[in-house]
């Protein structure tokens, strides 16, 4: 067998009281094959059911017993048969006995295999463990898996339980599962067992391990905390993103009965002259370049050699902080785990020490870390505390990667508590939002959590999987719909939403949709003209900003003559950089001043006071009252310098005042100073 490849034996109880979760069982142990043959194609699989009507198994040739349990499939390297075999699990008849099939699954292993390969070996065991286990010829039962599991870690195997207990039916007998458990455990504290309970299909697709990864360390080494004080550890990544497995080309062109035929395509690149498209330039004479404005820099490998960053490989303490000091949303990339050094008993008390010391002071260390020598970079981390609560497993710690000031996006939204008084949420409509968030919270207090990132699988991987095996039957197979099962982790939950309707209606009843007024009161500024009549501009003035944030898609760069509302807000709405804003509002000033000073017998008054209306809902939205305070100001006193105070009584006849702490909290103008700004003042008597 080859190295580093694994044996596997699926054990599988088809009894009646399984029948309900059979076709989940069938489609999480087909994927499971489906990704060894993408990812361990030389993996060996082999299948073993109880709780069956015949009994098919060497065991029961040799030396009796082990009824009701059928070898379906020997271990043998994976297949699309295999694929198929999974698909179309018979319905047993009686009740299994998992016992039975784990000694078989066992015997299975050790007659192929003997002593070699070990650690490679692994039983997955998927039952109820509801049906009684048959008592022991010898001895208790305890004492009957105690030797078993003696035996599994003699011959290097490992074993996973994955015990489905869903809402149990009257006729479940506790006793008896309860002993079950009790000997399932000893399986898993004697022997390199995994038990795990799940109680929906959704956790089964996430707690049957599919793909089997290697632990690979990132760095092996010293931990400094002083010049003077040291811990040897070892790094492993804790998470890291599953992405698509890679595309690679490959050619029809060879012989299709060549069976040494590899189909691999190579590919050649010639760079040729922009002046002599006929001459090939060698790779002596390329160069890369960076552009720098108008101008391409060229860079030279020597030099770029030289400019990089090489730093010494190692990690450095570079300090303690309050954990409330560091931010959840400021984690970046992947989770690493420092453990101590295996054997080292210094190293585990040293790191145990440590780690129970900043928990008990709730501290969290920042590190500075160069996993490899000559690393490009170096990253900056903090590193929490793990506490072990079982005895044979030391103290670790957790580190996430923190963001340099390079890496963070300072995103400008405004805050719902500078908003007046009038757009606060009341006292009902914050009830309604807090019974809706309790209802529908995935996890309830004293409650299992639903979608835990350890059991839920992601549905995007899990159907390109399953797509996959199909297209390998059929070239021109459709794209099958997602899995109902796997719609279940992308779609709200019904029965969730349908058990807390009266909340999601009242929540619904405690908020008013509005439409958006901005969206009535576009024109096209250039060409035939339409402006808002008098009673659409008094109530544009005063109501609620529209949500300008869906133009954001408009990459706008300049307020244009022809469209200077669409304009203002594609670009005040533009969230890559907060310069945006003051830049909209600077130029829409611009715009105003420009259309005022031009009128002729007030032509352009109508356009100058749209312009307005929009330009002071932005500077609300925005939190930017004072700009727009300012801005009114000048231009009233602009108009009166230039003997255009018409447009001064024009503003007050369209009840157009300056912006109020009651509409933004950040203004210093009163409701009665803005009321008097544009009141007519009396003529002057000669």
């Amino acid at each position: 067998m080859a190295r580093n490849k694994e044996a596997l034996v699926l054990l599988l109880d088809v009894g009646p009281s399984m029948h309900s979760v059979l076709s989940e069982i069938e489609r999480v142990c087909s994927m499971l094959v489906q990704k060894k043959l993408i990812y361990s194609k030389h993996d060996e699989v082999g299948i073993v059911l109880f709780g069956t009507e015949d009994t098919n198994n060497e065991l029961t040739k040799e030396v009796g017993g082990y009824q009701h349990v059928v070898v379906l499939r020997n271990s043998k390297v994976v297949d699309g048969d295999i694929v198929e075999t999974l698909q179309q699990l018979p319905r047993g008849t009686t009740d299994g006995d998992f016992l039975d099939a784990v000694i078989v699954g066992m015997d299975m292993l050790i007659k192929k295999f003997g002593e070699t390969n070990k650690g490679k070996k692994r039983l997955c065991l998927i039952t109820n463990a509801r049906c009684p286990i048959k008592e022991s010829y010898e001895g208790t039962k305890e004492e009957q898996v105690t030797t078993i599991a003696k035996q599994m870690t003699a011959n290097g195997m490992k074993m996973e339980s994955i015990i489905l207990r869903g809402k149990l039916s009257q006729d479940a007998n506790k006793e008896i599962m309860d002993e079950n458990d009790r000997l399932l455990n000893i399986f898993s504290k004697e022997t390199s067992t995994r038990l795990l309970y799940v109680e929906n299909p959704i956790s089964l697709f996430g707690a049957l391990r599919t793909r089997n990864i290697t632990p690979v360390t990132v760095f092996r080494g010293d931990l400094e905390l002083s010049s003077k004080l040291r811990i040897k550890v070892m790094v492993y990544k804790k998470t890291a993103e599953e992405k698509f497995p890679t595309l690679k080309k490959y050619s029809d062109k060879a012989p299709p009965n060549d069976k040494f035929a590899t189909h691999e395509v190579k590919i050649d690149y010639e760079y040729k002259s922009s002046e002599d498209p006929d001459t090939v330039v060698p790779p002596d004479q390329r160069i890369k370049g960076y552009a720098y404005g108008p101008q391409i820099v060229p860079i030279s490998s020597a030099e770029w050699e030289a400019v990089k960053f090489k730093p010494e490989k190692g990690i450095k303490l570079l300090g303690f902080t309050d954990s409330s000091n560091v931010f959840r949303h400021h984690y970046m990339k992947d989770v690493y785990v420092f453990l101590p050094e295996p054997g080292n008993t210094r190293a585990m008390l040293a790191v145990s020490a440590v780690a129970r010391a900043m928990k008990e002071m709730n501290k969290v260390a920042i590190l500075r870390c160069v996993w490899r020598q000559r690393q490009a970079n170096a990253v900056i981390g903090v590193l929490t505390p793990n506490l072990s609560d079982t005895e044979n497993i030391p103290d670790s710690f957790y580190l996430n990667v923190l963001p340099f000031a390079e890496d963070v996006r300072e995103f400008q939204f405004p805050s719902f508590s500078n908003f007046p008084a009038s757009w606060q949420p009341n006292t009902q409509q914050m009830e309604a939002a807090a019974n809706l968030i309790k209802t529908l919270d995935l996890a309830p207090h004293e409650q299992e959590e639903v979608l835990r990132p350890d059991f839920t699988p992601n549905p995007v991987l899990e159907r390109f999987y399953h797509y996959l095996e199909l297209k390998s039957k059929d070239p021109y197979v459709e794209v099958p719909p997602l899995d109902d099962t796997l719609k279940k982790i992308t779609e709200p939950d019904a029965d969730l939403l349908l058990q807390n309707k009266n909340v999601i209606d009242s929540f619904c009843r405690s908020f008013e949709l509005k439409g958006n007024p901005l969206k009535k009161s576009r024109r096209l500024l250039g060409g035939k003209r339409s402006f808002l009549n008098d009673e659409e501009v008094k109530g544009n003035i005063t109501a609620q900003p529209a949500n300008l944030i869906e133009n954001a898609s408009l990459k706008v760069e300049k307020i244009g003559d022809l469209t200077p509302i669409q304009d203002f807000e594609a670009m005040i709405s533009r969230r890559d950089s907060p310069d945006w804003v003051v830049q909209a509002i600077t130029e829409m000033s611009k715009k105003i001043f420009y259309m005022v000073e031009d009128s002729h017998e007030g032509d352009n008054y109508p356009k100058a006071l749209e312009c307005l209306v929009v330009l002071r809902k932005g500077c609300i939205l925005e939190q930017e009252p004072k700009q727009f305070n300012d801005f009114l100001k000048r231009l009233c006193n602009f108009c009166k310098e230039k003997d255009l105070s018409s447009f001064c009584e024009y503003l007050a006849s369209k009840e157009l005042t300056l912006i109020s702490k009651t509409e933004a909290i950040d203004s210093e103008v009163t409701d009665d100073e803005a009321r008097r700004f544009l009141v007519k003042s009396e003529p002057k008597v000669d």
